[in-house]
């Protein structure tokens, strides 16, 4: 008769975290290797401290395999929404996006305008990265030949592309965080909204003050340059919308984001061809891959050479790897000893908050990558959230803004190695100026403990998590097992 598996103590969730951690951060920031890679050596961490426990090793190789499928869906639409972003570049509908945006510019309203360009961006596209590659180059480029401090055009910008990012259903952080929270992704979205817009709108009048008071009287020749460039190398027309306008009414019609992204994508390929003058070869290998162009123009070559299914592979690969090491955490018991520890102190909405959003930050800032934020806060408080009979929209909602907000704060980590790169400003620069991410979180806080001090319970109207089941058929599957 085999022995059950012992439960891991205080000590050994210590250490095995302590050396993940320091094998994490020494990655990213002595040997500048991928943090994929330190999450690969994870695993065998986690699995030598299983088999150390008494797991057997085809147990536990089960065990991260469950895990991955979990995230199926979420990674089959990040290859809808990879595929999508290359059409919609070479068929001109990401440039079409900007060069509007650039030609309702005001010099006195550049900063505000900046905020508001990244945000469609990042809403249209579903991706910070991409947004941050594309608008957010063209504005830092603008900002310079308006005078402004990069630094604090780069948190404009950061500001845009985070607030579209996790709100927009294209996004890879809005499918985690709701999917590893099993909260429906609509119910993830309009759950964020209340605080999200909030804190878009102080945002907002803070860049307008700010932008007004740091007014140059010269022309804006950088906004001229950049919208030339976009009319020479791409047809401009208003049947640019359309694309964006048909994936957010089919999302909106319930219709499932996988389809309804891939719908989108196959738009981009026409317009490519009809009105980009593209072959049909190059219109179609645009979903996989955007062909490497050498244009002379900086900014042309920074947008077309992005895209496809084929430039999301690094970030797949993160999910893949994220979602195995987070539920051989759950396998081994390290999860639920936290959570153990983590229940006797959350006995209400505030803390649950705070806890959550600690945790979020304390995966980008230990873990290098926002996807380990969204993958293990919700796997470690889950059930701490379940047994105070909150709405798991709470909790996928906190997930979010801690997780998301938070990724590009970390020097290490990968969204904040990332977007000092392609922003050309360091992380502790830009960082004072992030501040639609400190606003939701400072609301975020303040609105839990305001409902703690009023005695309101943590629920919402309706049950999110049912929902998520019955439109997901993988984990409606799993729940009919299970049953």
């Amino acid at each position: 008769m085999s022995k059950s598996p012992k439960k891991p103590t205080l000590i050994h969730t210590a250490l095995t975290l302590g050396i993940f951690l320091l094998i994490a951060c020494s990655f990213t920031t002595v040997f500048a290797l991928p943090v994929v890679l330190a999450i690969f050596c994870g695993w065998f961490l986690m699995i030598g401290l299983g088999m150390y426990l008494g797991y057997d090793y085809h147990d536990l190789e089960e065990g991260a395999a469950f895990g991955i499928f979990e995230g199926m869906p979420a990674l089959l639409i990040l290859f809808a929404v990879g595929a999508m972003i290359g059409s919609w570049i070479v068929g001109g509908i990401v440039p079409g996006l900007i060069h509007y945006g650039l030609k309702m510019i005001h010099p006195q309203l550049f900063l505000p305008a900046t905020l508001l360009l990244c945000s469609i961006t990042a809403l249209a596209t579903g991706t910070s990265w991409g947004a941050a590659g594309t608008a957010g180059v063209a504005m830092m480029g603008v900002g310079d030949g308006l005078g402004i401090n990069p630094a604090l055009t780069a948190g404009a910008v950061l500001s845009g592309v985070y607030f579209g990012d996790k709100l927009s259903p294209l996004s890879d952080s809005v499918l985690l965080a709701s999917s590893m929270s099993g909260v429906e992704i609509r119910s993830h979205i309009k759950a964020m909204l209340p605080i999200s817009l909030s804190a878009f709108l102080i945002t907002t009048i803070m860049f307008t003050l700010v932008g007004i008071n740091t007014h140059q009287n010269s022309p804006p020749e950088q906004v001229m340059l950049i919208t030339m460039a976009l009319e020479d190398h791409f047809t401009i027309t208003p049947l640019i919308f359309i694309p964006p306008a048909l994936v957010m009414l089919l999302l909106t019609m319930r219709v499932p984001a996988f389809p309804a992204i891939t719908f989108g994508a196959v738009l981009g390929v026409p317009y490519a061809v009809l009105l980009q003058d593209n072959n049909v070869n190059m219109a179609i290998t645009s979903l996989w891959n955007t062909p490497l162009t050498d244009s002379g123009n900086l900014f042309i070559d920074q947008l077309l050479n992005r895209g496809g299914m084929f430039s999301i592979l690094p970030s797949v690969a993160m999910i893949i790897f994220g979602l195995g090491f987070g539920s051989l955490l759950v396998k081994v018991g390290i999860v639920q000893l936290l959570a153990d520890y983590l229940q006797k102190y959350i006995t209400n909405e505030s803390r649950l908050t705070n806890c959550t959003l600690l945790t979020a930050f304390l995966g980008n800032l230990l873990g290098s990558a926002m996807y380990v934020s969204l993958i293990l806060t919700p796997k470690l408080l889950a059930e701490t959230s379940d047994a105070l009979k909150a709405d798991r929209r709470l909790l996928s909602r906190n997930t979010e803004f801690g997780g998301t907000l938070t990724s590009g704060m970390v020097p290490w980590s990968d969204n904040g190695t990332f977007m000092a790169g392609i922003l050309g400003v360091s992380t502790l620069s830009y960082l004072p100026y992030m501040w639609l991410s400190f606003t939701c979180l400072i609301i975020a806080i303040a609105t839990s403990w305001i409902r703690t001090l009023k005695g309101k319970s943590t629920q919402f109207l309706g049950d999110s998590a049912l929902h998520h089941l019955q439109s997901n058929p993988l984990l409606r599957k799993k729940r009919g097992k299970a049953d």
